[in-house]
């Protein structure tokens, strides 16, 4: 039994997609026994694949989680949803042997910043626990754009700072794919998987895409740091604010902007562009 964490979000929800029809677009023609982890067991039933188990656990409760970690040997945990820590250790009592964990790519790109180390942490706890262990470091979500869905509905505009900084935005149903690979196949234990998608994509750029996408234009304005940065904090606190526009462009190195070939490698099938993400998700433009 797998349990996934996070089951109705942006990975979690296609990651039970694929592991119920037992392969991406279900080409493998087989299923794989699947629980989905949701604090709202009843609200969640209806969204989730039939023939998915639905149980209800909360990741800031460790102790919620007893029924629904029942059998499980393998989890799919994304960090800091929850209380990581206790998530872990109630996942050892319980005879999980191999959780897959989504950490972040800034782990090793920007470890001075405190949503990395705190990522960090959680690698090394997951390490430390005696199951074994896949890890996961994504790069930019290509859901993240939602941020801007209310200003081009309403105006056809986004507001962006360091609008021209390309980074290889991943698709949030790549990472699925290789947790996947990693959840239901051999050799992928042990490893840590860095994850981008398939080139350096600019805000401005995707604002394009859209504007494609909806068939109008989608307005590209640029705009400072210091002007980005009241609403920010007042949605995610100041210290990942300010972590969030480093990684936008405000302290970007190398590492940051390196693209991987780790999808491909991983699932066998080239990583999907924003231009597919946005196709998959206009309706929350419109």
């Amino acid at each position: 039994m797998i349990l996934v964490t996070g089951a109705t979000g942006n990975i979690g929800r296609e990651l039970v997609r694929q592991l119920s029809v037992g392969g991406v677009d279900g080409a493998d023609g087989y299923g794989t026994p699947v629980r989905a982890l949701t604090r709202d067991a009843a609200r969640a039933g209806a969204a989730l694949p039939d023939g998915v188990e639905v149980a209800e656990g909360d990741l800031e409760r460790a102790e919620s989680l007893n029924s629904a970690l029942d059998g499980v040997r393998s989890l799919f945990l994304i960090s800091g949803v929850g209380d990581d820590a206790r998530v872990l250790d109630a996942a050892r009592d319980a005879g999980v042997e191999h959780v897959v964990l989504v950490s972040s790519i800034t782990v090793v790109t920007h470890p001075h910043l405190g949503p990395a180390r705190t990522n960090l942490a959680v690698e090394r706890r997951l390490r430390e626990s005696g199951m074994e262990w896949t890890v996961l470091r994504p790069t930019q979500f290509a859901s993240n754009t939602l941020w801007w869905a209310r200003s081009v509905r309403d105006e056809s505009v986004v507001r962006v700072p360091y609008a021209d900084v390309g980074l290889p935005t991943v698709h949030p149903a790549d990472i699925a794919s290789v947790a996947r690979a990693a959840l239901t196949g051999p050799g992928h234990r042990g490893r840590t998987y860095p994850l981008t998608g398939p080139k350096r994509i600019s805000p401005r750029r995707q604002a394009g895409e859209l504007g494609r996408v909806l068939g109008r234009e989608v307005a590209c304005v640029g705009v400072t740091r210091a002007d980005a940065y009241p609403p920010m904090a007042a949605m995610m606190g100041g210290e990942v604010a300010d972590s969030v526009l480093d990684l936008m462009g405000g302290d970007v190195n190398d590492a940051l902007l390196a693209v991987h070939d780790t999808v491909a490698r991983v699932t066998g099938s080239p990583a999907r562009s924003y231009r597919r993400w946005a196709e998959e998700n206009a309706d929350a433009f419109r």
